[in-house]
C-alpha cells in the first residue's frame, strides 16, 4: 500500500517589524498624547494646543481625571491676556455645541477651569465670559426656534449644553457652600417656552431631552422657591399632545415624559434601610403572582380588586370535580351529577369497531392465550 503523502504548508515570513511606528486607528489624533507633557510650547498657537486637547477628550473621555490638572496648569502659563481667555471660551463652546457627545464633557471641563484658571481680566473671569457667550445665543432663541433646520439643530445643541452646564457648573459661596447658577435655571425655563411655542417635531424632541436631563433638579429647585413652573410645563405638554400637529411618535415621547414625571422622575426614596414589600409601596408586588380564570375565561390575579370574590367562585367551581384526580381519571363511577348531561352517544362506525374489540377481548386472557369454552 502506498504511503499517504504529507503536504507541508510553506512557511510565510512576517513583514512586521518591532521597529515599526505605533499604530493608531483612522481618525485618531496622537499628536496630543505625544507632546502634551511639554505644554503649549510645542504648538504654533494656543488655539491648536487647546483644540488638540479637546479632540483628545472627545476620543478618550476617560482621560479627563488624569490629565485635566496638567491641562489647567499649562493654560495658567499660556492664557495671559483677555483675548486668549476669550479664545479659550469660544473653542470650548464650539466643541461642546458641535460634537453631540461632548456637551457633558464640555460642561465638566468648564466647571473645572472656572475654579482653577487664575487669570481674571477686567472683562471677566472664565465663568463670566462663558455665561456671556451663552447669553449671546440665548438672546436669539425665539428666532432660532422657528428658523430653518440647520439653525434649529445648532439651537438644540446649545439648549442641551446649557442643561449640562446647569447640572455641572458649581458656584462656591463665601462660606464654602456649593450652589448652581440661578441664571441658568431661569434661562432653561425660557428656552422651554421657546421650544413649546414652536411645536415642530425636532423642537419637541429637544424639549423632551432637556427635561429628561434636568427635570428632576429643576422641579426641586422650583419647589424650594414655592414655584409651580413644572406644573405649567406639564400642562403645556398635554396641550401640545391634544392640539399640535406633531407626529404620533413625538406625542408618545411627550406622554412618556409626563408618565416619568408622575413617577417622581424615576427616583425612589427609601424611608428606611429595609421595608417589607406591600401592594401599596411596591409596584411589582404582584408581578410573580399566578393567573387564574373565571368561568367566562376572564383572567385575574391577586392584584384584581375583586380577587377574593373571584377566587372563592373558582374554589366553588372546583367542587364539581371532587372525584377527579389531576390526571383526569374518573373515580366516581356511574351516576356522576356533573356528567349526566354529557351526550354519551357514539359514532356508529366507532361503536361497531368497539363492539368487535370487546368480542375479541372475551376470547383471550390477559396473556393473549385463547380461552376455550
Amino acid at each position: 500500500m502506498a504511503k499517504p503523502q504529507v503536504v507541508v504548508a510553506p512557511v510565510l515570513m512576517s513583514k512586521l517589524s518591532v521597529n515599526a511606528p505605533e499604530f493608531y486607528p483612522s481618525g485618531y489624533s496622537s499628536n496630543y498624547t505625544e507632546s502634551y507633557e511639554d505644554g503649549c510650547e510645542d504648538y504654533p498657537t494656543l488655539s491648536e494646543y487647546v483644540q488638540d486637547f479637546l479632540n483628545h477628550l472627545t476620543e478618550q473621555p476617560g482621560s479627563f481625571e488624569t490629565e485635566i490638572e496638567q491641562f489647567a496648569e499649562t493654560l495658567n502659563g499660556c492664557v495671559t491676556t483677555d483675548d486668549a481667555l476669550q479664545e479659550l471660551v469660544e473653542l470650548i463652546y464650539q466643541q461642546a455645541t458641535s460634537i453631540p457627545n461632548f456637551s457633558y464633557m464640555g460642561a465638566r471641563l468648564c466647571n473645572y477651569l472656572s475654579h482653577h484658571l487664575t487669570i481674571s481680566p477686567q472683562s471677566g473671569n472664565f465663568r463670566q465670559l462663558l455665561l456671556q457667550r451663552c447669553r449671546t445665543e440665548y438672546e436669539v432663541k425665539d428666532q432660532a426656534a422657528k428658523g430653518d433646520e440647520v439653525t434649529r439643530k445648532r439651537f438644540h445643541a446649545f439648549v442641551l449644553f446649557l442643561g449640562e452646564l446647569y447640572l455641572n457648573l458649581e458656584i462656591k459661596g463665601t462660606n464654602g457652600q456649593v450652589t448652581r447658577a440661578d441664571i441658568l435655571q431661569v434661562g432653561l425655563r425660557e428656552l422651554l417656552n421657546a421650544l413649546f411655542s414652536n411645536p415642530m417635531d425636532d423642537n419637541l424632541i429637544c424639549a423632551v431631552k432637556l427635561l429628561k436631563l434636568t427635570g428632576s433638579v429643576l422641579e426641586d429647585a422650583w419647589k424650594e422657591k414655592g414655584k409651580m413652573d413644572m406644573e405649567e410645563i406639564i400642562q403645556r405638554i398635554e396641550n401640545v399632545v391634544l392640539d399640535a400637529n406633531c407626529s404620533r411618535d413625538v406625542k408618545q415621547m411627550l406622554l412618556k415624559l409626563v408618565e416619568l414625571r408622575s413617577s417622581n422622575w424615576g427616583r425612589v426614596h427609601a424611608t428606611s434601610t429595609y421595608r417589607e414589600a406591600t401592594p401599596e409601596n411596591d409596584p411589582n408586588y404582584f408581578m410573580n403572582e399566578p393567573t387564574f380564570y373565571t368561568s367566562d375565561g376572564v383572567p385575574f390575579t391577586a392584584a384584581d380588586p375583586d380577587y377574593q370574590e373571584k377566587y372563592q367562585e373558582l374554589l366553588e367551581r372546583e367542587d364539581f370535580f371532587p372525584d377527579y384526580e389531576e390526571n383526569g381519571t374518573d373515580l366516581s363511577g356511574a351516576g356522576d351529577p356533573y356528567l349526566d348531561d354529557i351526550d354519551d352517544e357514539m359514532d356508529p362506525e366507532i361503536e361497531e369497531a368497539y363492539e368487535k374489540f370487546c368480542l375479541e377481548s372475551e376470547l383471550f386472557d390477559l396473556e393473549g392465550h385463547l380461552i376455550l369454552p
